[in-house]
């Protein structure tokens, strides 16, 4: 059996509110994008910096991590890559490359309380609270 591995960390900024769409009446889908941005020196010895944008899709988020999913908020996902193809309207057949989310962890409070959830999950913490973490999961920070 061959072994393989497919995980995405990611730390970065929304681009824009949470987008959320159902199908009939048990899965909610959620998508919005991520920002990420990596600094090096060029080669003219100053600072550079090249953001990445992310399409993140996460299944049945909770109310409450829907509300904390706003333009510019600071958020940790974890997940995998998914690739996909579909046809447009034109009827031209299109690929499209996702981050499926398996963990969302807001970064920023709203003022009131921070939160943590599963996409899967109805879990939340209180500010001081800390997140629950199974026994075998590393968090990168």
């Amino acid at each position: 059996m061959a072994f393989s591995l497919n995980r995405i960390m990611l730390i970065g900024n929304l681009g824009k509110d949470v987008e959320n769409r159902f199908t009939g009446d048990t899965l909610s889908i959620s998508s919005f994008s991520l920002a990420t941005t990596h600094s090096f020196k060029g080669k003219d010895g100053n600072w550079v910096n090249e953001t990445t944008w992310h399409n993140i899709t996460a299944y049945n988020l909770s109310d409450f991590m829907k509300e904390q999913l706003k333009k510019g908020k600071k958020v940790y996902v974890e997940g995998r890559l998914k690739k996909r193809e579909y046809t447009d309207k034109e009827g031209v057949k299109r690929y499209t490359t996702e981050i499926v989310s398996e963990r969302i962890i807001p970064l920023e409070g709203s003022g009131e309380s921070s939160g943590y959830s599963e996409s899967n999950s109805e879990s939340s913490a209180q500010d001081g609270d800390i997140p629950p973490v199974d026994s075998n999961d590393d968090l990168p920070f």
